[in-house]
């Protein structure tokens, strides 16, 4: 094995956002080096990596020259030149996920196209080159209202996804490739974790459960445990798992469900909506609830290190903290110190020093051994906290 410890090993990063800046806490722990790319001069995790460089991660060239620098290669956003990649990895540069791997995630036309070709079970959809041909499907009823749809690329936070219902929706969309997919009635939003090293080794975190912003569609509480039944529970890590087999991924691959509504489906079906390679929002609980939190968890996939235990030691529930509608600015976080005065309640703040509506800014974690306990002291850090601008 390599001396990843206090060595000139050198992990790579692209991107330097949250995920990254959370990640770094992990190799700080294991005095591992990191080297991060990020576009923007600001990124959260410049302060904690060992060397930065700006640059922009779709640009060939500069992934290509940043990888060429470390030894293994990872990245916390998908929007990564994917050619630089494949081309690093022909020249012994080790990058998890790999190329071929985030290839079929990147674009999620690609994506609900692999599920189709891996029987993995999705909702019915259709792919179109641009805004003309979707309005050509809609006009000859191959595609009838209401319908979700979906940036090919481009989408992140809640952006990039809309549920057309009527012409003023059809009318405002973007001419971009994208997706038509059919409207699930689904009584819950659930999501998976799935870990995988270089070995082989699988583990799989327990399945958390999603409530969503009605407006922003953005999550809004992270529930773990599910309240779901055992039953519902073990499919659901199961196809999580047949997924990150189909996808044959090193590291983190979030894969985000539906739990169908029974009133429309028989049974409990369970329907995957999409996956993230990486560390994902709804794995932030772990940091206070897990034994292994999801950050420390990629370090040790990546590096094929032993997976550490994916078991909760507490009930956990994370808000997220995200910008007031109707401020933008240097960012205040109001009322913080009353939430940290109250039991079980740990606030993370993300180093963004600007906030806007709706932008991730930060998350609070809410850990009680009754999760409905937990519930109801996130709805109060939920009413109390507000992100806001200076005035």
């Amino acid at each position: 094995m390599a001396n990843y410890f206090s060595s000139n090993f050198t992990l790579g990063i692209l991107g330097g956002g949250q995920l990254g800046k959370m990640m770094g806490y992990e190799t700080r722990k294991f005095d591992i080096k990191t080297h991060v790319l990020d576009p923007s001069a600001e990124a959260p995790f410049r302060i904690s990596c060992d060397h930065f460089e700006q640059g922009d991660l779709m640009d060939y060239d500069t992934v290509y020259n940043f990888g060429k620098k470390v030894d293994v290669l990872t990245f916390e956003i998908e929007g990564v030149n994917v050619e630089a990649l494949a081309a690093l990895e022909k020249e012994g540069v080790k990058v998890y996920p790999s190329s071929e791997t985030l290839k079929n995630i990147q674009d999620k036309g690609v994506q609900k196209n692999f599920y189709k070709k891996h029987n993995i079970p999705t909702a019915p959809f259709s792919v179109f080159d641009n805004k003309t041909a979707l309005v050509n499907a809609i006009d000859s009823k191959e595609i009838t209202l209401p319908f979700v749809w979906k940036s090919c690329t481009g989408g992140y936070d809640g952006t990039g996804v809309s549920v057309i219902r009527n012409q003023k929706d059809i009318d405002s969309l973007n001419d971009r490739p994208c997706i038509a997919e059919q409207l699930i009635p689904f009584k819950n939003e659930l999501a998976v974790i799935v870990v995988r090293n270089p070995s082989g080794d699988v583990k799989t975190y327990p399945v958390v459960e999603m409530e969503f912003h009605p407006e922003a569609n953005q999550v809004e509480y992270v529930i773990c445990p599910a309240r779901i039944n055992d039953e519902v529970a073990t499919k659901a890590r199961e196809i999580a798992v047949k997924v990150s087999e189909a996808f044959k991924h090193v590291g983190l691959l979030a894969v985000e469900m539906f739990l169908t509504d029974p009133d429309s489906y028989t049974g409990d079906e369970i329907i995957v909506n999409e996956v993230a390679p990486r560390p994902h929002n709804s794995g932030h609980y772990s940091i206070e609830a897990s034994y292994t939190n999801q950050f420390e968890q990629q370090v040790r996939a990546i590096l094929d290190l032993p997976l550490g235990n994916t078991d909760s030691k507490v009930g956990g529930i994370m808000v997220n903290l995200v910008g007031a509608e109707g401020h933008t600015g240097d960012v205040v976080y109001k009322n913080i110190e009353k939430i940290m005065a109250m039991d079980g309640v740990t606030p993370h703040i993300y180093g963004k020093k600007q906030t806007r509506p709706f932008r991730k800014m930060g998350h609070v974690t809410i850990v009680n051994e009754d999760i409905d306990k937990a519930r109801a002291v996130a709805q109060k850090v939920k009413e109390l906290i507000k992100v806001v601008a200076t005035e």
